[in-house]
């Protein structure tokens, strides 16, 4: 046959295009081998066990794709992210390590607990009730053994009075102290007076003293406390006790006009003078050092002035402007001492120096040197003590000097 005239080409010139539009197709048939192999095994009734091994095989095509999957990214990552095996295949033997190979172990920066016993007992430390003895040294003051022991200055110099006669710088190295246990006085009982009037001249009660322990005294057989059963002579602590302090302390009140007060402190009280100069109301530090050698102002421990630091033969300046009312020595432990009377009231003294360089009447004027740092009367070492004065009372000399 002619295959222009073939029935696959229906724009044939030569055909009849009527006869073949009218002409129906054939349709195309495509074959599913897959459901027609399914259609044959569930007709067989072999369909469910093909489903389980298909099942089966299709899961180990998916386990060996993960395995090579997971081999492949771990080839990837670096060596210190890689997952190594979890579980061991079977029980392993132990490796044998070298100990040479081992090192050393390094020692922890925080030291561990001691886990050693004790071989004594801790027991709470009681109050002192007794005196002690101490030995002065080199350095020492009133107020630096006060405070080593925890006391006040002052209990340092009623406790010694017989040592120190309440003056501070009567303090010696060697000297022997005696150190109370408690803040207060020691004192001789002398039997003189009723016990309770002994007690009320220190502030304190019959009762205070009797009950303290460190006095050894029995209540039950004190009997009357107006003749007590104490031995005279007994020398007693009495615990919070106070007294007055014995007068040492250099003159104060002398003025140009009356100078005549000074005149039982020792041969260097002047005369009465006419005129001289007067004082500003302002003060200067009297020495080139503006700090303390050891003692502080403290009218409670009797001591009323201030100890500046220097070295014997130092200068000595005039605090203010004004004139000469005492100079020479002075018998109740200032040594070689100067007082400068301001006007107004206002004096100022100058103690223990090596040597003087004015003389009685002389109008001196503010920062004037009127002397030499020394260690003369009752002083343990060279300083220059200082004190101001207002009419008859002496004031803190920190009050009105400039800062150090």
């Amino acid at each position: 046959m002619n295959p222009e005239f073939s029935e696959e080409n229906p724009r044939d010139p030569k055909g009849d295009s009527k006869t073949a539009a009218k002409r129906p197709e054939t349709p195309k048939i495509r074959r599913n081998f897959l459901a027609e192999w399914t259609t044959v095994l569930l007709s067989l009734g072999l369909g469910e066990s093909m489903l389980r091994v298909g099942t089966a095989v299709l899961s180990l095509i998916l386990i060996v794709a993960a395995i090579w999957l997971l081999s492949v990214f771990n080839d990837r990552i670096p060596q210190s992210l890689r997952i190594g095996p979890a579980l061991a295949a079977g029980p392993t033997a132990t490796p044998f390590l070298d100990p040479s190979l081992i090192p050393p172990p390094i020692s922890s920066a925080v030291p561990g607990v001691s886990r050693l016993a004790e071989p004594h007992t801790n027991v709470p430390s009681r109050p002192r009730q007794e005196i002690v003895k101490y030995t002065v040294q080199d350095g020492d003051s009133v107020f630096g053994i006060a405070e080593k022991f925890g006391l006040q200055p002052q209990t340092i110099l009623w406790a010694n009075y017989n040592t120190l006669v309440d003056d501070p710088h009567s303090l010696r190295p060697g000297q022997e102290l005696n150190i109370l246990p408690v803040n207060g006085v020691y004192y001789e009982w002398l039997g003189d007076i009723s016990f309770e009037s002994w007690a009320e001249f220190f502030g304190v009660t019959a009762q205070d003293i009797i009950d303290y322990p460190g006095n050894n005294l029995n209540p039950e057989t004190i009997g009357d406390y107006a003749n007590p059963n104490i031995p005279k002579g007994t020398w007693l602590i009495i615990p919070g006790g106070k007294r007055e302090f014995t007068t040492w302390y250099a003159p104060i009140g002398v003025t140009r006009e009356d100078p005549a007060t000074a005149r039982a402190w020792g041969p260097g009280a002047c005369g009465p003078v006419a005129g001289g100069n007067v004082g500003y109301g302002t003060y200067v530090w009297p020495a080139a050092q503006h700090f303390l050698s050891g003692y502080d102002y403290s009218p409670a421990s009797n001591h009323w002035g201030i100890d500046i630091d220097g070295e014997t033969g130092d200068p000595v300046y005039a605090t203010d402007a004004g004139v000469v009312v005492y100079s020479g020595w002075n018998d109740y432990g200032y040594g070689n001492m100067i007082m400068i009377d301001h006007g107004d009231n206002w004096q100022s003294l100058y103690a223990h120096l090596e040597s003087i360089w004015v003389g009685c009447g002389e109008s001196v004027g503010q920062g004037q040197t009127i002397g030499a740092i020394g260690s003369t009367g009752k002083s343990s070492g060279s300083h220059l003590h200082f004190e101001i004065m207002h009419g008859t009372y002496k004031v803190n000399p920190w009050d009105y000097l400039p800062p150090p």
